[in-house]
């Protein structure tokens, strides 16, 4: 034991049970008494600086009306966007990304490329599964796996140069849709309505479309608020699959619903009034009477009895496979959201937690010929549809249309002969609207399909100049949170400023 006589007076002191407790007691008291001022928001201005050295710009919430519209940082065209995400990964060099190399050293393997990937012993170079063919005025090269979409070229622009810090999907889907490989961070959904809010305030601001088939990897933390507020969070439902309790009972006439509703309303401001400061209480009530309205506008945006037999065609609801014409039905609601000013919708193409190898999405590790004709079949017809419509009600000079995946698959084929393993070093995805040049396509990768050649594009950057075509700085777009500026793009990402119209 330790010899009393060798320690400071105020060592000896804390030998003294009494003592102890009474300076403990008072410390604890003391960092209770911070933390209930912290929450409250009575404690004295934060460090305001965030990544980069820049002051962040927080958006000037009223927490009783948490999604009403708010300014953007700086002026542009684009007011909406449409994120359509394809999860488990499509092969860039048998659709968008055009490789005559790959033709030259099919069967072959040329020095310099790894012996080993994601998924074992890699076998040889393998030339596109389909033909590639100039396309539209700009004569871009696109594969037959996906003619409808090819036929748009002219009014995308492609990214060929991305890479990505993982190739194992559930990452891959965190870093595309939310900034990080981890999960617990918002999504890219969640930022835009967390700083512009929503036009119209009788749907979400912010609506996940999931696959037919169900939810993607990464589940809904793909469209999750993280830890901004709740409000943020996307609202997922699909055109076969509305919220849930948004049906009135039976029981229950029309009259009754709504004399109940306005009583609950008055009893909620009355609650307010007694404690103005708290923003969750105010949120909560938002978020309530936001489900009460969307009883009558859900049901209303869902019904596609009113849409024309050649808008029907168009989409491919009727004509292919049963998935198809879901999807498709999911693509017209996805136009009928926006009409209607949802400010973020987010349409998936692909599913599975638990993998599904090319069956439920694009992750065609064996029979790539097979699970991506299955894929395209599905995906093509109908998106390219979707963005032809919006370019006919001139929806496209203020929607930003952004197609994704989350990385690319390899140019050589698996061991087992019929399939590609994962590729994190260059994929493509494109853009197209408000704000975006056409035509264009920026960024190279290797003779291969291999590795980012030319200019190559981080996910940091890609979110970046997402960001900056809805008019959001992403350097100043942050989030206060466990002693940290937080934002989607963490301390990186470059504005592309060549692909700005």
């Amino acid at each position: 034991m330790t010899n009393p006589e060798k320690l400071s007076r105020h060592g000896r002191s804390m030998l003294d049970r009494r003592n102890f407790l009474g300076t403990a007691g008072l410390s604890t008291m003391g960092i209770a008494l911070t933390s209930l001022l912290h929450q409250d928001g009575l404690m004295g201005a934060e460090t305001t600086a965030a990544a980069g050295g820049v002051d962040p710009i927080r958006p000037a919430i009223d927490t009783s009306q948490p999604y009403a519209a708010r300014s953007s940082h700086f002026e542009v065209p684009a007011k909406q966007v449409l994120v359509i995400y394809c999860p488990g990964a499509v092969s860039h060099v048998d659709t968008f990304d055009y490789k005559p190399a790959l033709s030259k050293f099919h069967g072959k393997k040329p020095p310099g490329l790894p012996a080993v990937t994601f998924e074992g012993p890699s076998g040889n170079i393998a030339k596109p599964f389909w033909q590639f063919r100039p396309r539209g005025e700009s004569g871009k090269m696109v594969s037959d796996l996906l003619p409808h979409l090819g036929a748009q070229v002219d009014d995308f622009c492609f990214f060929h140069a991305l890479s990505t810090d993982t190739s194992a999907h559930p990452q891959g889907e965190n870093f595309m849709n939310t900034g990080f490989t981890m999960e617990g961070f918002p999504s890219f959904g969640s930022w835009v309505t967390y700083a512009l809010g929503t036009e119209n305030q009788d749907l979400p601001a912010f609506v996940a479309i999931n696959d037919p088939r169900g939810l993607a990897r990464s589940g809904k933390n793909n469209f999750g608020n993280g830890f901004l507020p709740a409000a943020y969070q996307g609202t997922d439902f699909t055109a076969s699959k509305p919220p849930n309790n948004l049906s009135r009972p039976e029981s229950l006439s029309p009259e009754t619903d709504r004399r109940t509703v306005n009583l609950l309303a008055q009893l909620n401001a009355a609650h307010l009034q007694k404690y103005p400061g708290d923003a969750n209480l105010a949120g909560r009530i938002a978020s309530y009477e936001l489900a009460g309205k969307m009883q009558t506008s859900v049901p209303d945006v869902m019904d596609l009895s009113g849409e024309t037999a050649s808008t029907l065609q168009a989409y491919g609801v009727e004509g292919g496979s049963e998935l198809r014409g879901k999807y498709a039905r999911n693509c017209l609601l996805a136009r009928r959201l926006l009409e209607k000013g949802v400010r973020v919708v987010q349409l998936f193409n692909g599913s599975d937690p638990s993998g599904g190898n090319g069956i439920t999405n694009w992750d065609s590790h064996s029979n790539i010929a097979d699970t991506h004709a299955m894929q395209a079949e599905i995906m093509d017809q109908p998106t390219a549809a979707l963005i032809a419509d919006l370019k006919e009600r001139g929806m496209l000079e203020n929607t930003l249309v952004v197609w994704a995946t989350e990385f690319g698959r390899m140019p050589f084929l698996q061991a087992n002969g019929s399939g590609r393993d994962h590729n994190p070093g260059a994929f493509t995805c494109f853009l197209a609207g408000a704000g975006v040049k056409a035509g264009v396509s920026y960024g190279e990768s290797d003779e291969f399909g291999f590795k980012a050649a030319v200019d190559r594009t981080t996910v940091y950057d890609f979110n970046a100049t997402l960001l900056h075509l809805m008019g959001l700085d992403h350097e100043r777009l942050t989030f206060y949170h466990n002693g940290l500026e937080r934002r989607l793009t963490n301390v990186h990402g470059h504005v592309i400023k060549d692909v700005l119209a």
